[in-house]
C-alpha cells in the first residue's frame, strides 16, 4: 500500500495507525470488543508484518512463508486488522465483522480467515501447536520461521510451559515467540492473579534466547524482530513486549478495565478522530 499523495511505501507508523483504524471501526460495528488489546500490540503486529516477516498477501498458503500463530484467539480483531493492512483480507469485509456468514468472526477461527493459521479460542495452545510447527519445518528444511503471539495471562497456562520446555529442548531456532504484556486479564492485573516475574529469568532457565522491549516502540521492536531472525542463535527466541492497552486513544489509556471494552457509540468516532491527528500516527 502506498500514500495517495506521495506514491511512496507508508512507514511502520502510518501503519501501525492503519491497524489500530481498522481495529477500531470493526469494534464499532458490534459496540464492543477486545479493541485494548488491539490498539497495544499494533506496532507489534506492524513490524511483524511490514518488516520481519516473508508472505504473499495474494497467496496466504503459499509454502514458503513465514507463519503467525495466534494464540489468544480473542485478540483475532488486531489480527484481522493486520491482515487487512497487509492486503490478506479486503477492507471492504471489515463491515461484516461479528456478523453471520463473515469470514471475520469475533474470535479467531482457521477454516474462516485468510492468514489465519489456527483457530484460537482456549489459552495454552498456541505454542504447543507452533512447537510441532517448527519441528515440521526443521524436516522439511524450510527457511521459514513460525511466530506465535501470546499474552501475559496466558502464562498461566501449564500447558504453555511444557511447550517451552519442548522447545527449549530441541532449540527450535526457527521460533520465534511474542508476549504482550499488557497485566490485564479478564480476572484483574495478570501480575496479580498470578505473579509471572521475573518472566524473562524463567525463558532463559527453559533454553530460550530472550529479549524484552517497549511492545509500542517501532524502533526497539525492529532491533528485537530482527535479532530474534539472526540463524546464528541455536535456540527457540522469545520477544517480551510491555505495551499500554488502549495505546494511541489516550480517553482509552486511561481507563482503569481495558480487557473487554464497551463504548459508547459517539466514542467510537471520537477514537477515530484521535488516530487521525500527529499523535495517532506512530504514537
Amino acid at each position: 500500500m502506498q500514500t495517495p499523495l506521495t506514491g511512496q511505501p507508508l512507514s511502520l507508523a502510518e501503519r501501525a495507525c492503519n491497524i489500530r483504524r481498522h481495529a477500531l471501526q470493526m469494534g464499532a460495528v458490534q459496540g464492543q470488543g477486545y479493541v485494548g488489546q488491539a490498539l497495544g500490540i499494533a506496532d507489534v503486529l506492524a513490524v511483524s508484518y511490514f518488516h520481519a516477516m516473508n508472505y504473499k498477501p495474494e497467496d496466504p498458503q503459499w509454502e514458503p512463508r513465514d507463519r503467525f500463530l495466534l494464540s489468544i484467539g480473542h485478540y483475532a480483531i488486531a489480527l484481522y486488522a493486520a491482515l487487512i493492512e497487509a492486503g490478506i483480507v479486503p477492507e471492504s469485509e471489515l463491515e461484516t465483522y461479528g456478523s453471520d456468514d463473515s469470514r471475520l468472526p469475533m474470535s479467531g477461527m482457521a477454516a474462516y480467515t485468510p492468514g489465519m493459521e489456527i483457530t484460537g479460542g482456549s489459552l495454552g495452545q498456541g505454542l504447543t501447536i507452533a512447537v510441532g510447527m517448527a519441528l515440521g519445518l526443521r524436516q522439511k528444511k524450510s527457511r521459514s520461521f513460525i511466530y506465535n503471539l501470546l499474552s501475559d495471562g496466558e502464562l498461566d497456562e501449564g500447558a504453555t510451559w511444557e511447550a517451552a520446555m519442548s522447545a527449549g529442548h530441541w532449540k527450535l531456532n526457527n521460533l520465534i515467540a511474542i508476549v504482550d504484556v499488557n497485566n490485564q486479564q479478564a480476572d484483574g492485573p495478570s501480575g496479580s492473579v498470578l505473579n509471572f516475574e521475573p518472566l524473562g529469568d524463567k525463558w532463559s532457565a527453559f533454553g530460550w534466547y530472550v529479549q524484552r522491549v517497549d511492545g509500542n516502540d517501532l524502533e526497539a521492536l525492529k532491533t528485537a524482530f530482527d535479532r530474534a531472525r539472526d540463524s546464528s542463535i541455536d535456540k527457540p527466541r522469545i520477544i517480551i513486549c510491555d505495551t499500554l492497552m488502549g495505546k494511541g486513544v489516550p480517553f482509552l489509556e486511561q481507563r482503569e478495565k481495558n480487557h473487554f471494552i464497551r463504548v459508547d457509540e459517539a466514542e467510537w468516532q471520537l477514537a477515530l478522530d484521535v488516530l487521525q491527528g500527529p499523535q495517532g500516527v506512530g504514537a
